[in-house]
């Protein structure tokens, strides 16, 4: 699998591209921005964008939908709740924030489903809490991308709309915790002391986990 974590927008924002050597296709987890010099990544590592999947419908996530699927026809997957609440993020809000509206979702999924670029798979786990439709994708071996679910010694805020702490906590507990200790942690924000964490680092040293 090809990695790529890449830190895009005065937001922090980490944006992934995973490719696959087999089919040289390309997944982009959350284009918040900067999209040419995502996209000038992707050329780099010699891939195509397939899919855009986006943790969460919040504009420092989705600021790049638009762009992308312009440039390179992507299609966007989100999870059900997440692409319910697509249209219900405010224009306005959206330019507040410098980016466009994004186009309309693609695919939606659920808890379990899994995405499949050529010999990569990646396992979509329903995580809300930060928000009612989030979700963590994990490549079901080493990597999880954690959205703003959980960060680098934090977690995600819950004082937006829809937000709740408990129901955060619980998929934390219940969705993240349980993978294995040495699975890699690769946040939605750069907001912690490193770009990435383990699951095992989290779980004893992150202050906000004090189940």
């Amino acid at each position: 699998m090809i990695l790529k974590q890449l830190e895009v927008t005065p937001f922090a924002v980490f944006c992934y591209i995973i490719g696959t050597e087999e089919t040289k296709e390309a997944v982009l987890i959350d284009p918040a921005g900067e999209v040419d010099r995502i996209l000038n990544e992707v050329k780099a590592l010699g891939l195509t964008v397939k899919y855009i999947i986006n943790t969460h419908t919040h504009p420092d996530h989705i600021g790049g939908n638009a762009d992308v699927v312009e440039k390179t026809g992507a299609e966007i997957i989100m999870h059900e709740e997440a692409a319910k609440l697509l249209g219900l993020v405010n224009e306005k809000f959206m330019d507040m924030h410098g980016v466009k509206q994004s186009p309309d979702v693609s695919k939606t999924v659920v808890d379990g489903d899994v995405i499949e670029l050529g010999d990569v798979k990646l396992t979509i786990l329903f995580t809300p809490g930060h928000s009612p439709g989030g979700i963590c994708i994990y490549d079901g071996v080493t990597n999880l991308f954690t959205g703003d679910t959980l960060f680098v010694a934090g977690v995600g805020r819950t004082d937006l709309p829809g937000g709740s702490m408990q129901t955060m906590m619980d998929s934390i507990k219940n969705k993240i915790l349980t993978l294995p200790d040495d699975t890699i942690v690769w946040p939605g924000h750069n907001y912690g002391p490193t770009p990435s964490s383990t699951v095992a680092r989290e779980r004893d040293g992150n202050p906000f986990l004090n189940f």
